[in-house]
């Protein structure tokens, strides 16, 4: 069997990880606000912004987390096609479970259906990507770890669209978006803990792209998007705002408001 290090750049790459984990969460969570006081084209904007930072943010956190992954007696690669496609499916899934909660006239059931679609997708993305992964040997996984890794993924994400739904100020996005961030990471470091491989030694080149190669640039420039796109959040005025802006500009001049 070979040794897994979940954490071979040391405290880097899971304090990273939840860094990415809180931004996209924090940013998700500020567009489903902003999205819930809006309507029609608008709301759509927002919402499909929210599904793209949080799908993109876990997306990052898991590929940040496995920049410090190394099984000891064999290289590893990834299959860029896969790795692609499970980057896909975290944002298709999650923008199923956002637009769920943002268009649905019953929430209870809507947030239900919101949390169970979004956190399965989260988890689909996980194991996509675990699939991804090319080494010298035989990977198996410990059933009872992912089951609840699989549990983990749906709570932390109808914990999240509950949250998106019923936190408006800042500050308690902020504290959902920690809880949500330490809610991903766990999940992401159950299923990694649900891992053992059976080394066989050999001597042929593996197939795909190094970490650094594929999986650290595309992490780079994804959370570059995730801080460029809340600062555009933080800085365009709210609904309430631009509303009362454009009652003032219509107003006549020199008349008062009532």
């Amino acid at each position: 069997m070979g040794h897994l290090d979940h954490a071979a750049l040391g405290w880097l790459t899971p304090v990273l990880s939840y860094a990415m984990a809180c931004t996209g969460s924090a940013l998700g969570l500020r567009c489903t606000v902003r999205a819930l006081a809006a309507t029609g084209r608008s709301r759509r904007n927002w919402l499909l912004t929210a599904a793209s930072a949080i799908g993109t943010g876990i997306w990052t956190m898991h590929f940040v987390a496995m920049l410090g992954f190394r099984v000891s007696g064999t290289d590893i690669r990834y299959d860029v096609p896969l790795t692609l496609v499970s980057l896909l499916v975290a944002v298709l899934v999650v923008c199923a479970g956002v637009f769920a909660v943002g268009h649905g006239r019953n929430r209870a059931p809507a947030l239900l259906l919101g949390g169970l679609t979004t956190g399965i997708g989260v988890a689909s993305m996980h194991y996509l990507g675990m699939a991804a992964m090319r080494l010298h040997g035989e990977v198996n996984y410990d059933p009872v770890r992912v089951g609840l890794s699989v549990l983990i993924a749906v709570a932390a994400a109808t914990a999240a669209l509950w949250a998106a739904l019923n936190t408006r100020s800042p500050l308690a996005v902020a504290a959902a978006s920690l809880i949500m961030g330490a809610a991903v990471s766990s999940m992401h470091y159950t299923g990694m803990f649900a891992v053992s491989v059976r080394v066989t030694p050999s001597g042929e080149a593996l197939p795909g792209a190094t970490a650094m190669q594929f999986i650290f640039p595309l992490a780079v420039g994804l959370g570059s998007y995730l801080f460029l796109t809340s600062a555009f959040v933080a800085l365009s005025p709210p609904a309430r705002e631009r509303e009362a802006s454009a009652s003032a500009r219509q107003q006549p001049a020199g008349s008062t408001a009532p």
